[in-house]
């Protein structure tokens, strides 16, 4: 294997490697989480839900903005054929954004908060973030040189990028106390901010999901495509307005509302409008030569149909009123970080990682049960959020409200089923991720082995001839 042996890429990969770990470690707070939904009280005194809800979020987050840079950084590479212009910067970004994680993820078990949603850690935390962020930014526009008659995919990475960036910092007025004193400004930029940063690393997917498209149909026909950048605008125009949808229940200006009504998720219409006719237009050859990520992006389109229905129910004011701040928006969440966003993580990452040196083939079964495991769990456990969410919308509004307690009893046997589901979705995760994680490890000790074995040689030789 070229690329491990002459350690170049390693970097970028390293950042794929973390995120997969970060999945894993947010599933399992994820399911720690549901199980404290059906035994209250559960690890009470050293990890309440307050605290194991920040660890899901956040390592999720994360794995998403790992797997993002790391698949920017690898494409990015093989798109100009030369390295980064620094991989001392890619070295420097990958242990500023590894520290953080880690720090962060330590001060939520320690009890030690101060920020907002996302983003719950104390804010000088985020700090090297935003100095890890910097360095990206400053790399990929070294690395390109020139944008001119750039494929979309780059002018997605780059406006990503710029965008996150701004976001992020955007998420942060809340400290001034202009913003924090006024609770409808606070709110307002609140959920601006997180709603136009998904916008943001979906620039950064997507792109690389395109990329990945034209990698395995062996052409350029898509990422130079009319309807690839008509992709492009609508997905800019949606990260700077579609936020609009979360705030219908503040007291704000209804053009605002209207304006993100009219363009929430059509950037997902086209996005699936793409890969399904990308489909249509592979050959089987080509098909089978990148299955397993293949399968991942058929996967990927399924999910971008059903979070667009459920979306677009969301997105109806009347309806939103009732859905807002329940279940369902956890299931459109779920749905789209898991089955749109991971999924398209998960083609990247077996296209990337798969040029081990062993083979992929023992796995065969073990990734074929993961994969169904995985894709039917999630629905099940889709299902059973919007069941639950329905319940409590009805509460929410009702005229006569039974008290909180018992409208959660009632949502029990939801809970039961997404607890079951999630831990079966779990172990399909692992099942997919598991060969991924271990190849990578294996074959770094293989190379680090012979290199030591190597070194050792050529030194004996020497002194011989001394």
């Amino acid at each position: 294997m070229a690329l491990l042996n002459s350690k170049q890429g390693t970097t970028s990969r390293l950042f794929i490697i973390a995120g997969l770990l970060l999945l894993g470690t947010g599933m399992f707070w994820g399911l720690t989480g549901g199980l404290q939904y059906l035994v209250p009280g559960f690890l009470k005194q050293n990890l309440s839900f307050e605290k194991v809800r920040p660890l899901h979020v956040s390592s999720v987050v994360f794995w998403i903005i790992f797997g993002a840079m790391g698949s920017v950084l690898t494409y990015l590479q093989q798109h100009t054929g030369r390295k980064m212009y620094s991989q001392l910067l890619t070295k420097v970004q990958l242990v500023i954004f590894i520290l953080s994680i880690i720090a962060i993820l330590i001060s939520y078990c320690a009890g030690i908060f101060g920020g907002r949603e996302y983003w719950e850690f104390h804010p000088l935390l985020a700090l090297p973030i935003v100095a890890g962020w910097v360095l990206f930014l400053i790399n990929f526009i070294k690395s390109i040189g020139s944008f001119r008659k750039q494929p979309v995919y780059v002018w997605m990475w780059l406006t990503g990028i710029v965008f996150f960036l701004f976001t992020f910092l955007e998420s942060y007025l809340w400290i001034f106390p202009y913003f924090r004193n006024n609770v409808v400004n606070d709110m307002t930029v609140q959920w601006k901010s997180y709603g136009s940063m998904v916008g943001s690393w979906n620039m950064l997917i997507y792109g690389s999901s395109i990329f990945l498209m034209d990698k395995i149909s062996n052409s350029k026909t898509y990422s130079h495509s009319g309807i690839a950048f008509v992709l492009y605008f609508t997905g800019l125009f949606n990260l700077m307005f579609n936020w609009g949808h979360h705030i219908y229940t503040l007291p704000t200006h209804n053009y605002i509302k209207h304006i993100s009504y009219a363009v929430s998720m059509t950037e997902l219409f086209i996005l699936g409008r793409i890969i399904f006719n990308w489909r249509a237009s592979v050959s089987t050859a080509r098909k089978n030569f990148h299955k397993t990520a293949y399968r991942f992006l058929v996967a990927a389109d399924v999910w971008i149909f059903l979070t667009l229905l459920l979306a677009i129910f969301m997105s109806i004011p009347g309806i939103n009123l009732y859905t807002h701040g329940t279940h369902i928006t956890v299931a459109h969440t779920m749905g789209a970080t898991i089955g749109i966003n991971s999924f398209l993580l998960l083609a990247i990452a077996f296209d990337i990682l798969n040029d081990t040196c062993r083979s992929f083939e023992p796995y065969k079964r073990l990734f074929n049960r993961g994969y169904w495991l995985a894709n039917m769990s999630l629905f099940i456990f889709w299902i059973s959020l919007i069941g639950a969410g329905v319940m409590k919308a009805r509460w929410q509004l009702s005229t006569s409200q039974i008290p909180f307690s018992s409208m959660m009893l009632q949502l029990r046997p939801f809970f039961i089923v997404f607890f079951i589901s999630g831990t079966i979705m779990m172990t399909g995760f692992i099942f997919i991720i598991y060969p991924l994680l271990k190849n990578q490890l294996l074959c770094y000790f293989k190379t680090t082995t012979k290199e030591k074995i190597q070194t050792r040689y050529y030194s004996s030789v020497a002194f011989k001839i001394e």
